[in-house]
C-alpha cells in the first residue's frame, strides 16, 4: 500500500538467534535511531573515565537545529552529558544529539566506535539534521537490521558496557515518550516495551525496540 521497501529482523536478545527477518541484511535510513548507538558511545567513555554523565556542556543559540524541545529550554543554564543523552533518546531532541556528537568525535568518531564493537556495516556520515535525507541508494548514514539489531544487543548484555551503562541505556528506551503511535500504541497489556524511533524525508521510518511478554525483555526488533 505504501509502495515502499521494508526491512526487518526479531532477534532473541538472550541468545541472538533470529526469529524473523525480511531484507534484514539491505541497507535502510538510521535516522534519530541512532540516538541509541550514539549514547551507547558515551556510555562507553564514562565506563572508561573519559567521560561523566554530570558534566555540564554549554551552547549558543547557533548550536540548536530544527527540533530541539528540551535543550531549546537550557540556553542559559546548559545541560548535563546524561540530560542530553535523555533528551536524544526520550524526546529525540536533535540538538542533544549533535551536542552529544561532538563529545564522541562526531560522525566519524561514532563509525569508529562501531567498528571498534565489531560493526562493521553501520555507519553515520552526517549530523541533525541533514542525516535524515533518506535518499534512495545512499549508504550515508544507514544500518541493516541485521547490523542494528546486533549492536543493540551487544551493548545491552555483552561487557561493551558496564552493567550499570546497560541498566541507564535500557531506562532511556524505556522511557521513550515519542514512540507512542508506532508499537506501544497496539502492544497488550503486560508487553515490555522499550525503544527509539526515527523518521526522515520521503517517508523512510525507522524504530528499533526491546519487546516480551510479561514485562520482560525478550527480543530485538528493527
Amino acid at each position: 500500500q505504501l509502495s515502499g521497501r521494508v526491512g526487518m529482523i526479531e532477534m532473541d536478545l538472550a541468545s541472538g538467534r533470529t526469529l524473523t527477518a525480511w531484507r534484514a541484511d539491505e541497507r535502510f535510513p538510521m535516522m534519530s535511531t541512532f540516538k541509541v548507538v550514539l549514547c551507547g558511545a558515551v556510555l562507553a567513555r564514562v565506563d572508561a573515565g573519559d567521560e561523566q554523565l554530570e558534566r555540564k556542556i554549554h551552547y549558543r543559540q547557533q548550536d540548536l537545529v530544527d527540533y530541539s524541545p528540551v535543550s531549546e529550554k537550557h540556553l542559559a543554564d546548559g545541560m548535563t552529558v546524561g540530560e542530553l543523552c535523555a533528551a536524544a533518546i526520550t524526546m529525540s531532541d536533535n540538538s542533544a544529539a549533535n551536542l552529544l556528537l561532538a563529545t564522541v568525535g562526531g560522525p566519524a568518531g561514532l563509525t569508529a566506535f562501531l567498528r571498534q564493537i565489531g560493526d562493521n556495516v553501520t555507519r553515520l556520515d552526517r549530523w541533525e539534521t541533514e542525516l535524515n535525507e533518506a535518499l534512495p541508494g545512499d549508504a550515508r548514514d544507514t544500518t541493516t537490521p541485521a547490523s542494528m539489531a546486533a549492536t543493540l544487543r551487544k551493548l545491552l548484555t555483552s561487557q561493551r558496557l558496564s552493567a550499570r551503562s546497560q541498566r541507564q541505556l535500557l531506562q532511556w528506551m524505556v522511557d521513550d515518550r515519542v514512540a507512542g503511535p508506532l508499537i506501544r500504541s497496539v502492544l497488550s497489556a503486560g508487553w515490555f516495551i522499550a525503544d527509539k524511533t526515527g523518521a526522515g524525508e520521503r517517508g523512510a521510518r525507522g524504530i528499533v525496540a526491546l519487546l516480551g511478554p510479561n514485562n520482560k525483555a525478550e527480543r530485538i526488533v528493527v
